[in-house]
């Protein structure tokens, strides 16, 4: 991409005060995008301030005022949303943006998916996937172009003990048939860095799928041994059929969870997902002045 064409365009980004949004901001910037970001009026101030000191024009807005989030949109090349919650951000919220978007000529939108891709999963098999495919068939419903970027797991996930690979136990799990599966992760920062290019890539795809690293439990096993200087042990934890077995019953047990963005059968449904879907073909290459982290890389960095 040649920066030369990408200096005036304004992109908005809602969401910014995350992790995710913040980094988005930061990469359009570096890009030479103009950049606005929208902020619920009880937003953090310190991070509405480290926004500002990016050089992000910061938008407090009432995501309820259709007309606020409209006039935010005016002049706007493409809407990114890196909002996280339930069903009434992950639909409801990006609705209003989306019809605000619709209604200021917005060409484009990115949604917040940023995760497995779920077009390969069946309705159920992940609670807060399947807001995103609500919120997916609304918008290609909408006059506007959408792209979505599947970027797999995120990577910070390895370091936090997951079943998957359990730094306490020193112990890699898999599924009946899935030792040699490859799973798909990327960083937060090289996730952010591909959405920024895509936020200024008019001719960007619906779908978009990358992997900073792609590794497998047999896999894990010699890199743990790298990095840790012992090899972890592979576990079998038995069928994947099984598996949701048990996720549904635990689910049912614990209606309060429906209440919650993170409650223990979404984590399983996430190790799930990893099982279950992973990519087939990358676009790491649509931008050539992108570098990616390899899973070493990711194990060691705090």
């Amino acid at each position: 991409m040649n920066n030369m064409t990408i200096m005036k365009k304004t992109i908005l980004v809602a969401g910014a005060t995350g992790s995710l949004g913040e980094k988005i901001c930061r990469e359009l910037i570096s890009r030479g995008a103009e950049v606005k970001a929208l902020v619920r009026t009880e937003s953090d101030a310190e991070k509405v301030n480290a926004l500002e000191n990016l050089g992000v024009n910061v938008i407090q807005v009432d995501f309820n005022a259709s007309s606020m989030l409209e006039s935010a949109c005016s002049g706007v090349s493409c809407v990114v949303s890196a909002l996280a919650g339930l069903h009434n951000v992950i639909v409801e919220t990006q609705a209003k943006l989306l019809e605000a978007a619709v209604k200021a000529g917005v060409p484009r939108f990115i949604p917040s998916d940023f995760c497995t891709d779920y077009t390969q999963l069946p309705e159920g098999c992940n609670r807060n996937f399947d807001l995103r495919k609500t919120f997916a068939a609304l918008i290609d419903s909408r006059p506007i172009q959408a792209t979505s970027v599947f970027n797999g797991a995120f990577a910070y996930v390895l370091q936090y003990d997951i079943p998957l690979m359990n730094t306490k136990n020193r112990t890699i799990a898999y599924y009946e048939g899935k030792s040699g599966w490859e799973i798909d992760f990327t960083t937060l920062d090289d996730t952010a860095a591909f959405t920024a290019a895509a936020a200024l890539d008019d001719a960007a795809p619906r779908y978009l799928r990358i992997a900073g690293f792609r590794i497998s439990p047999e896999d894990l096993v010699p890199l743990t041994e790298s990095v840790f200087g012992t090899p972890f042990e592979l576990q079998n934890q038995g069928s994947m059929e099984g598996f949701m077995d048990t996720i549904t019953k635990i689910r049912k047990q614990h209606p309060e969870g429906e209440h919650q963005l993170y409650p223990a059968w979404q984590q399983m449904q996430y190790l799930y997902s990893m099982f279950a879907a992973h990519h087939h073909t990358l676009d790491n290459g649509r931008y050539s002045d992108l570098t990616w982290t390899t899973a070493e890389e990711a194990l060691t960095r705090k």
